[in-house]
């Protein structure tokens, strides 16, 4: 009996779980190729709430994700009248080092990098509900919290479960950057790394992804 109400539960929660990922709005991109674990995505312009953060991997994405859920949950300035207003929760939760720009005229810079950077400063961010725009959206109250309108971009993708160590971070990192490498695609900035789910999910369902923005292709892929 008590089986059956483990398994009961497990399923509800997986159930639950799932239910609760389809609610969440994901920013919208254009698949252009795809090989495994692998995509090349071209990205419309995106709305972003983001903040610039320090520490190590684990405390940046903590200290930056709470910044951005206060902001959403409320300690903002509505557009229209006065008041706040709640924004709806995103995902992914992303961020990238601030330290680690890449030039767009040296793509190899991205090989000799292990992986994203044991400290920050890092810049955490969250695309915003397509609803808004950067007139209609509400404003931070915080100063810490910035709004920015990003141009469209091209994005290498490497998807991948589990947890986010920096060691498996850093393998991802290497086999992202070698495939865009393979695709002839230049990188034009520092790894990205997102994570589509909230921490108490287990690992084999969890949903992360290594983005590399890079050039658009010259040619068809």
């Amino acid at each position: 009996m008590l089986y059956k109400l483990l398994h009961r539960f497990g399923l509800l929660t997986v159930l639950l779980m799932s239910s609760l990922a389809m609610a969440v709005e994901e920013p919208r991109y254009e698949v252009i190729s795809a090989q495994g674990d692998f995509e090349l995505r071209r990205y419309p312009a995106l709305l972003v709430a983001q903040t610039v953060v320090e520490g190590d991997m684990d405390q940046a994405s903590r200290k930056g994700f709470q910044l951005l859920a206060d902001f959403i949950f409320g300690n903002n300035q509505a557009s229209e009248g006065a008041g706040s207003a709640k924004i709806a929760m995103t995902a992914p939760v992303t961020m990238e080092p601030q330290s680690a720009k890449i030039a767009m005229t040296a793509p190899v810079t991205l090989q000799a990098q292990a992986g994203l950077p044991e400290t920050g400063p890092w810049r955490v961010h969250f695309v915003m509900p397509s609803k808004y725009t950067l007139a209609s959206i509400p404003k931070p109250r915080n100063p810490a919290v910035q709004l920015r309108e990003l141009p469209p971009q091209w994005f290498v993708a490497h998807k991948f479960s589990g947890f986010t160590t920096e060691s498996r971070v850093a393998a991802k990192t290497q086999e992202a950057a070698q495939w865009a490498r393979q695709q002839t695609l230049t990188a034009t900035s520092a790894p990205q790394l997102a994570r589509y789910d909230p921490p108490w999910t287990p690992p084999m369902f969890r949903r992360n992804e290594i983005l590399i923005e890079v050039s658009a292709p010259t040619k068809s892929p």
